[in-house]
């Protein structure tokens, strides 16, 4: 079995906030849409070899407190730091850059449904 890529759905309050969060702040791309009545329902935003994707909330879907409870995003990436310049430049909220035991530099943030990200990078202490 040989897997190429995961891309976890993630279930939103406001499909079009959090687009304009992972696109205009974190720099995602996206490349597809589902758009029933006009109104964007779904979408695939991807960063290099990251994807996401994207779900308007219904009422078939968990409730607000259960949605990535325990779940932590790790975006593998090549400079901490520049990445939390970017981001913050453009308004987003992140922790400063420091490095783990393990030996990676990371940045930690949260989207605007409360799901944690991670953006590290290897440390050059490690």
């Amino acid at each position: 079995m040989k897997v190429s890529q995961t891309a976890p759905l993630l279930f939103v309050s406001d499909i079009v906030e959090s687009s304009q969060f992972y696109c205009n702040g974190l720099g995602f791309e996206m490349t597809s849409k589902w758009e029933p009545d006009g109104q964007l329902a779904w979408c695939w935003l991807q960063h290099g070899g990251a994807a996401l994707m994207l779900q308007q909330v219904c009422d078939e879907d968990p409730p607000a407190g259960m949605r990535g409870k325990g779940v932590c995003f790790y975006f593998i990436c090549e400079d901490t730091d520049a990445v939390y310049r970017e981001i913050t430049e453009r308004g987003i909220k992140a922790t400063e850059p420091t490095t783990a035991f393990y030996g990676m530099k990371q940045i930690f943030l949260k989207d605007p449904d409360g799901y944690e990200l991670c953006f590290e990078n290897p440390s050059d202490a490690s």
